[in-house]
This record gives C-alpha cells, sequence and structure tokens, in this order.
C-alpha cells in the first residue's frame, strides 16, 4: 500500500526545496538540468567529504527498486540529507547502481552498506553475497518499512524482501505472477529462507504500525553508544522486528504502548500493544566480523527533495523532511558512526556489561512455512503497460527509462538432433546449453513439452534435458526459452522408440584377437577385421571386463569396424573408466558409405566405474559400420566390452 496515504499533510517550502536541489546537485558535479531521468547504465553519484576525510566509506544501494512507486531512496534525492550529513562526518559516500545482481566484489572496500526499502528480492547469490561482506568485516543498515509497502506492485515488500520470503509464499516466492513476471530476470534464483533471522538473529515483523514516536529508548551504555543525543524517533507508519537470537541481535529503540495501527493495515497492524512486546523499533546485529543494523520505517531518513518522476505513472513524487523530525537525525548518523568501526568480538555475550534481550515472542501466523497472504496481491492493479521487472515500460524522468533498450528475442543457435530410442533402454540426458543464444545476454529459462507421453517423457533441469522412452512410436518434443522479457522461441526435434523385439546380429566380445599396444593397427576379432587406433585388448585386473578381455582405449583413440552389417535397429555395448581413471568421455559413430565419412549416433558421455550396459537406437534399414570414439583428457582410458547389433 501506498506509504503517503498515512503521511501527515506537511506543508513543503518549495522554494527551499528547489534551492536545496540546485546546491546538492552542484555540490556532487552533476548539474541540475541532467540529473534526472538516469539510469543503472549512467555514471553513479558521488559525495566527496566535508572537511577532514575519516577514511570510511558508504555505498547505498539502488538496484532493488528504491526508486519505485514513491520512494525515492537516493543520495541526490529524497535520501539525500542522510547521504549529506555522513558526507559531513568525513565519510565519502556512493550510490551503488547497476543492472547484474550484486557481488561481493561490488561491496568489498565499503565499510557500510545501506539498503533503503529494496522491493525486489534478493536472489541467493546476493544474499550470500552480502552475508559474507558482513562475516568479513563490513556492516549492512536495513531500513525497511510497514507490511504491505509494496512500491513496484510486485507483491514483494521490503520487510519481506530483507527477511528472504513472501507472506503466504513459502512454496513459491513467484506465487500469483503471471507467465512473464515469474520468469522474468529479476524472479530468477530467488529462494524462500528465514535468511535475515537464521543469519541476523532478527526478523522484520509483518505489522503495520500508525504514527507513533518512538520515545523507549535504550540507554547509550546498553546501546554501544547509538543512542547517545537520542530521546525520540518519529514512526510514520512502520513495523518493528523480532529478537530471534539474543547473542547476535539486540533492540535499541522501542515505541511506547499503544493500539494505534495504519489506517491501511491488512491484519491488526498491533500485534502486541506496543512496547518492548511489540518488538524493537531499531535494533542492531553483530554477525562475524561486521556489523548490522535495522530500522522498521524510511520516514525518519527520507526528506523532501525527490528526484525522479514515480516510473509506473511519470507522476511527481512527494517526499517528506523525516529526518529532520525528532532526534531522527542524530540516530542515523550515530548508526553509521557504530557500523563503520570493525569489532573483534563474534557474540553480543562477549561485551562487557551488555544486558542479553529476550527473544521476542511471536504469533502463531509469524511463522514463515506456514504463514498466510492476509489479503490479495498485489494492493492495487498496475497501471496498464507498467511491468516491475521491464524498465522500457517505465514513465519519462523515473530511474532507469533512459538506459531501456528494446528487447531482442532469443534465437536457436544449434537446434537439437532427433534421438532414437530401442523401447525399454534408459533415459538419457541432453546439454541444451548452446541450443538457443539471446542478443541482449539475457538469462534464459528453458521448459520442455512432449506431443505424446505414452512414447516419451521429458524434464528440464536448468539447461539440462532429460529424455524417458515410455512406449514405441514418436513424439515431438518442444524446447522453449524465455528471456523474462516477453521473449521466447522454441526448437523441436524428434524422438523415435523402436520395438525391443530383436534379433542379434553381431556379438563381438573381445575374447579373440590379441593386441598388447596402443600403436594403430587392424585387428582380427570373432566377427571380423577391427581397426584399434590408440587402443588395446586388455586383460589385465584393472581392465573392466565381463570374459577376459575387453577392448581399452586412450584418449584420444577409437575401435571401428572394418566391414558393414546389413541392417542395424539397435546397438548395445558396455561402458566402463579403466582402473580409477576418470575424465573421458565416449560417443558411437555410424558410416553409411564404408567408412568414408562418419556422424554422431550418441553425444560424448562419461563412463562409471562400473561397466554399464547402454542401449542406442540407430534405425539403419541399409548397411552400416560403428566407431567407438575416446576423448577427454590425454591418457584417461576406457573399457568397452559386448559390443552387439541388434535387429
Amino acid at each position: 500500500m501506498k506509504k503517503q496515504m498515512s503521511k501527515r499533510n506537511w506543508k513543503r517550502k518549495v522554494g527551499i526545496h528547489l534551492l536545496a536541489c540546485t546546491l546538492f546537485a552542484s555540490s556532487i558535479g552533476i548539474p541540475g538540468s541532467a540529473a534526472f531521468a538516469e539510469g543503472p547504465n549512467d555514471p553513479a553519484p558521488v559525495l566527496q567529504p566535508v572537511g577532514t576525510p575519516n577514511g570510511k566509506k558508504v555505498l547505498f544501494d539502488n538496484t532493488h527498486g528504491q526508486t519505485a512507486g514513491a520512494a525515492d531512496w537516493v543520495i541526490d534525492g529524497a535520501f539525500s540529507d542522510y547521504a549529506q550529513a555522513l558526507a559531513n562526518q568525513g565519510y565519502y559516500v556512493k550510490e551503488l547502481r547497476k543492472t547484474t545482481p550484486i557481488t561481493l566484489s561490488d561491496l568489498t572496500g565499503y565499510d557500510v552498506l545501506i539498503i533503503g526499502e529494496a522491493n525486489i528480492p534478493y536472489k541467493t547469490t546476493e544474499q550470500s553475497a552480502m552475508l559474507q561482506y558482513v562475516q568479513n568485516g563490513g556492516s549492512i543498515f536495513f531500513i525497511a518499512d510497514h507490511y504491505n509497502a509494496d512500491r513496484n506492485k510486485n507483491r514483494w515488500d521490503s520487510s519481506e524482501v530483507f527477511n528472504g520470503y513472501r507472506r503466504g509464499a513459502w512454496s513459491n516466492p513467484a506465487q500469483g505472477m503471471g507467465t512473464e513476471e515469474a520468469n522474468s530476470a529479476a524472479m530468477q534464483n530467488v529462494a524462500s529462507s528465514d535468511w535475515l533471522g537464521t543469519n541476523f538473529g532478527i526478523r522484520f515483523r509483518y505489522n503495520a504500525i500508525g504514527d507513533v514516536t518512538a520515545n523507549n529508548i535504550v540507554a547509550p551504555s546498553q546501546a554501544f553508544g547509538i543512542t547517545q543525543g537520542v530521546s525520540t524517533v518519529a514512526m510514520h507508519a512502520g513495523s518493528t522486528l523480532a529478537i530471534m537470537d539474543p547473542q547476535k541481535a539486540k533492540g535499541i529503540v522501542y515505541l511506547p504502548s499503544t493500539t494505534t495501527k495504519w489506517s491501511s493495515a491488512v491484519d491488526q497492524g498491533v500485534y502486541e500493544g506496543g512496547g518492548v512486546n511489540e518488538g524493537p523499533y531499531v535494533a542492531v546485529s553483530k554477525v562475524g566480523l561486521g556489523k548490522a543494523a535495522f530500522i522498521g520505517d524510511s520516514s525518519p531518513v527520507e526528506d523532501a527533495t525527490p528526484k525522479y518522476k514515480r516510473e509506473e505513472t511519470g507522476a511527481s513524487k512527494t517526499t517528506y523532511a523525516g529526518f529532520q523530525e525528532q532526534n531522527d537525525g542524530t540516530l542515523l548518523v550515530n548508526i553509521a558512526n557504530w557500523l563503520s568501526v570493525q569489532e573483534s568480538y563474534t557474540s553480543l555475550s562477549q561485551v562487557s556489561g551488555l544486558t542479553l534481550d529476550q527473544p521476542t515472542s511471536l504469533l502463531a501466523m509469524e511463522n514463515p512455512a506456514t504463514s498466510t497472504e492476509p489479503q490479495a496481491e498485489p494492493w492495487a492493479a498496475p497501471a496498464a503497460g507498467y511491468k516491475w521487472w521491464d524498465p522500457c515500460t517505465f514513465k519519462t524522468g523515473s530511474y532507469g527509462t533512459g538506459s531501456c533498450t528494446a528487447n531482442s528475442a532469443p534465437t536457436v543457435a544449434n537446434p537439437i538432433a532427433d534421438r532414437s530410442f530401442a523401447q525399454g533402454s534408459s533415459a538419457s540426458t541432453i546439454d541444451a546449453t548452446a541450443t538457443f543464444s539471446d542478443a541482449n545476454g539475457d538469462a534464459l529459462t528453458l521448459t520442455a513439452a512432449s506431443s505424446n507421453t505414452s512414447v516419451a517423457t521429458v524434464t528440464v533441469s536448468g539447461k539440462q534435458l532429460t529424455v524417458t522412452p515410455i512406449g514405441v512410436g514418436t513424439a515431438s518434443i518442444t524446447v522453449t526459452a524465455n528471456d523474462g522479457n516477453g521473449g521466447t522461441v522454441s526448437d523441436v526435434f524428434t524422438v523415435t522408440v523402436s520395438s525391443s523385439t530383436s534379433v542379434t546380429s553381431l556379438s563381438e566380445y573381445f575374447e579373440s584377437g590379441t593386441k598388447g599396444a596402443y600403436a594403430a593397427a587392424n585387428v582380427t576379432l570373432s566377427t571380423g577385421s577391427w581397426m584399434f587406433s590408440n587402443a588395446l585388448i586388455g586383460n589385465l585386473s584393472t581392465d573392466k571386463k565381463i570374459g577376459t578381455q575387453a577392448a581399452r582405449l586412450n584418449a584420444a583413440g577409437y575401435i571401428q569396424m572394418n566391414f558393414d552389417v546389413a541392417s542395424a535397429a539397435v546397438v548395445k555395448l558396455s561402458v566402463a573408466n579403466f582402473n580409477n581413471d576418470s575424465g573421458a568421455t565416449w560417443k558411437l559413430q555410424k558410416s553409411t558409405n564404408a567408412g568414408t565419412t562418419w556422424t554422431d549416433v550418441t553425444a560424448a558421455a562419461a563412463a562409471t566405474s562400473t561397466l554399464t550396459e547402454q542401449t542406442i537406437a540407430v534405425n539403419e534399414t541399409g548397411a552400416v559400420r560403428f566407431k567407438i570414439v575416446v576423448a577427454g583428457t590425454s591418457g584417461s582410458r576406457i573399457n568397452v566390452d559386448n559390443f552387439l547389433v541388434l535387429n
């Protein structure tokens, strides 16, 4: 729900606002007329330290919807008062803007990361990067808001993003989303977890409290000095936190007793009548060598100088001078000062004289895995044409619209070849990594379907397809690549499953014939003449064999028939790694022109440590001969035994 529906109706001093915007833009080297409609590909704004630098660096995240809706949480917009206050303390302050996921290298070198109301969920890789950053000695300040403060109408609000799970959507983070939305790049690699609670010992509650002045302030001696000079902190529709692990987390600012809920709260709004039982409004945490801080409302942080237009509608934004209210600014600067200092203790129990908190008592409905959605989301329908995941739909003047490039649909780069199976043969894995390409570099999501599941089924895991033959017949397998931005393309290949009723027309067990060296030579076996190149007939205890001998092929090498069989429906052979070797692959080839040219029957595959029978559909009705080719790590060897041709 829009936060501004609950804000107090302050009068805006327009003249001061415009002057402040002009002076601020000039101070960071950005002309006033060029400061709007920037995007992630434009240079990020920077504030240099004022006076004597303190040697510390602060990074503000602007990669996860910080300018969505009415929010404008950027250092040259409605977080400029806070950013300038830090610069006045000697901090180097910069905005993080990019189009790709956050990595550890983005954060390394900065003492503090400040995240104002992230409205796009963090990927698991981003969560790992942030956690490692803190464990290594960095610090993060999480600035959230009340439940359902969903700025971009994607069903995720900042409390949910920070916690790591969406209320009522534990089993599916994309619950309720359309296909394009769920397949968008923004929703890939997003997984539900109690990330904040597990790693930081604290969790944002999904309450929604109204206009309250927090005056239950923990003494500085029990708050690491952060509350020095702080008597009151404003809340204008916000949330509190739950202490999950007192060894890691501690509250430092609490609300008074209150029943005042946000007017648009979707549940009771106030969970425990305010006070300490409601959980802290502001809290801190110690994780590894680093730290974290948390606040349940962005109102104390914002100021009245928004920079961008609304991405959904193009309308102007209204923000408020919260940083100047109560003792908000003092608290926020104190938090940054504490976060920027590394301390070696790894548990709050190691801090002398510190009284640990008690865990916050939670309601049954706050269990992450069993939580429910109190009201259908999003709280309102998006404007026509607006897609939170696609900046090409953003209105002029909003952040990101200027960096939009037209999307190109993916294309089929390497079509998947048709496949043949004998009935009863095992499943086959197809690597589709190189099947599709995308000119925009978008991450592609693959789906696949079979036209006849009584003949063959198909499943997808990442870029790997698994085709399982079921019954005799033919099925079309359609593989579709989705770029997450509305572009799709499909590739279709045919699977043929033949009857398993067959007659063995050739049986080569490699029990006759002798070849003890790898040098290329023809060998007379029971079935006829075979060429062995970088291959021999092995009879050692380390050869994997069914009888007393087996072919042993060295990478790179091959064995091939110097004669044809009249036809071949199916080939069976047993394959294993020689001794303890690994790194070699094998494949079957065929020739229908007496060995002049060869084509692949199978893709290259690795062997296992034990002989495994492979059943391969060939379906050649005319004369054909076969070759087994070994490649991979030079010197790695593979045994082949019991080569059969069936019709």
